[in-house]
């Protein structure tokens, strides 16, 4: 029986082609997402989607970060379309982690902040998470220690604390994002870390840095002078 679907068959083979032929910066950030969204759903004209998602998250790094119930939000996003961009975005994290796993954390610095912003930048909540460090300053665990709303997570010094010396952790970095966007430091901010910083340095834990998140860029408060 004929079908009614467009043949875009063609169109694809061309996407295909200039993605071989000139790398990841052959493509527009829109055919990217169209075509991830065309191996989920191969008889569809997917550009509309495509820009219609770009337009809705604010880019292509708002499209990988958002989360799987909002992209379904999305009309003409389904469950298998939306495990295509979601797998994109954990592939483009590990490779990213595994920079950051390689050397010395305070030797790879930049890398830790790509991939610091790759996961939170465009989070619609607040995560706080701690990365541990051994005495080499290598990295032997990430972890998500607490999520909230839209403008405040938990952070207990004491926790912190308690979980390095589980982990037999000798430096920590702090992490957290800003959903507004902006990763101006707050007073809270501020006042969390000089704790933190003080509550390590009796049980000789040192913390290297806290680092807090937005869609533009990061704020180092060591670099401030707050540590």
């Amino acid at each position: 029986m004929p079908s009614d679907a467009p043949d875009n068959s063609g169109h694809r083979a061309r996407l295909r082609q200039r993605l071989f032929e000139g790398g990841p910066d052959a493509l527009m950030d829109h055919e990217l997402i169209e075509y991830l969204l065309a191996l989920a759903i191969p008889r569809r004209d997917t550009k509309p989607l495509a820009k219609a998602l770009l337009a809705e998250f604010g880019g292509i790094a708002g499209v990988l970060t958002a989360d799987a119930e909002a992209l379904t939000r999305v009309g003409g996003m389904g469950e298998t379309s939306v495990a295509a961009l979601k797998a994109a975005h954990a592939a483009a994290l590990r490779l990213l982690q595994a920079r950051v796993k390689d050397q010395p954390v305070l030797a790879n610095w930049q890398a830790v902040i790509d991939y610091l912003r790759a996961d939170m930048g465009h989070l619609l909540v607040e995560r706080v998470r701690v990365l541990h460090l051994n005495a080499r300053n290598m990295l032997i665990r990430d972890e998500t220690i607490s999520e909230g709303s839209v403008d405040e997570a938990a952070l207990y010094v004491r926790e912190v604390i308690r979980r390095a010396i589980d982990l037999g952790s000798t430096a920590i970095i702090l992490v957290h994002n800003h959903p507004s966007g902006d990763h101006s430091p707050s007073r809270a901010d501020i006042e969390i870390t000089r704790k933190v910083a003080e509550a390590g340095k009796r049980l000789g834990i040192a913390l290297h840095d806290h680092i807090v998140i937005g869609s533009e860029g990061h704020a180092s408060l060591r670099a401030m002078g707050v540590i």
